[in-house]
């Protein structure tokens, strides 16, 4: 620090704090949100403050200065620890058709409150799922005007049976047979979970889709500098606690469950945090076995935030994962496709 002029130590001492939170941030996944809530905010910031330590580090190496190496060993730390934050494939693989394609999206209600200021919104949306043509389809806030638009897409299908109340409406569409189904009711919450037991060549399926409780961000970063902090963090800290309970019910429930799994949806939280490592457990994520890049699914400005999962039993291998970057929702749709692994 001696060798350092006043600017250069007040660069350091902010690159120690932001270093020091990335830091914190690694362990983050493995502490439930039940005990430290607010610690779980810092799986929000993990791409800003990689960003930003790697900022710290262009500057110390432009400066030839050995305050490099703090960055330096903390962005090393992060490649290893924080597992699938950025994937250096050159190109996504092509979905392949004989393979098994599965397409999860929030659809927000396909604009049915005008969110968008284009009434085509709706349209243009099952456009794409034509288009794309998956074997099963996982829509997270659906609404059932858009049935009539889907069902002669595919054979089968299973939308949340809940009516009367104020609940965001999951469905599964399917090409093979529905053996059976059901909801996991998520208690004192709009959001829910559902799944289906589809019949798949020489066995069955178990596909979940889940919409864990939500954040209620205004994808905005001026809107949100303009929330009260304290009110903020509150709120966020209660909507983990929220998502930690759900994915316990979960957890719990797939763990009983008789077949191959896979789980799509709506998280609401990151790859980072502790409501997905208690999802995803010892399964495949799909981004991270065939993705390209940040895999955003969220539509927040200038911030690329992965929210919306495709997870696979390892019997299953990951063939292809596809992020769309198509602007009809607050989501953006993922898709991925997989064989069966008999020996498994």
């Amino acid at each position: 620090m001696k060798n350092l002029n006043f600017f250069d130590k007040t660069v350091f001492l902010f690159n120690v704090v932001l270093a020091f939170l990335l830091l914190i941030s690694f362990v983050v996944p493995y502490i439930s949100v039940v005990h430290f809530p607010y610690l779980s905010v810092l799986s929000l910031g993990v791409p800003i403050m990689v960003l930003i330590n790697m900022l710290f580090l262009f500057y110390w190496t432009l400066r030839r200065k050995r305050q490099l190496l703090l960055s330096l060993l903390v962005i090393s730390m992060g490649y290893i620890c924080l597992d699938g934050f950025f994937m250096f494939k050159l190109k996504e693989e092509p979905v392949v058709v004989d393979q098994l394609n599965i397409m999860s999206y929030n659809v927000r209600g396909f604009n049915k409150y005008n969110w968008i200021k284009d009434t085509t919104v709706g349209n243009q949306i099952i456009d794409f799922i034509k288009v794309e043509n998956p074997d099963i389809l996982c829509i997270q806030e659906f609404s059932r005007i858009r049935h009539r638009d889907l069902k002669n897409s595919f054979k089968y299908h299973y939308i949340s049976d809940i009516r009367g109340e104020k609940k965001s409406l999951q469905a599964i569409y399917s090409n093979y047979p529905i053996l059976s189904k059901g909801s996991l009711n998520f208690p004192q919450s709009q959001n829910n979970a559902i799944y289906a037991d589809i019949r798949y060549q020489k066995d069955t399926i178990r596909v979940y889709n889940l919409h864990l409780e939500s954040l209620r961000l205004i994808p905005n970063a001026e809107v949100l500098t303009q929330e009260a902090s304290s009110k903020l963090y509150k709120r966020l800290g209660n909507s983990f606690g929220k998502q930690q309970e759900q994915a316990d019910i979960f957890r719990k429930h797939k763990n009983a469950a008789p077949y191959k799994t896979i789980v799509c949806g709506d998280f609401n939280n990151t790859q980072f945090s502790n409501v997905y490592k208690v999802i995803r457990g010892d399964m495949k994520d799909s981004f991270i076995e065939q993705g390209t890049g940040y895999g955003r699914t969220f539509n927040f400005e200038y911030y690329p935030m992965r929210i919306d999962f495709i997870l696979v039993d390892k019997a299953f291998k990951v063939r292809a994962h596809k992020n769309f970057n198509l602007k009809l929702s607050d989501h953006f749709p993922v898709m991925a496709s997989f064989d069966m692994d008999y020996d498994q």
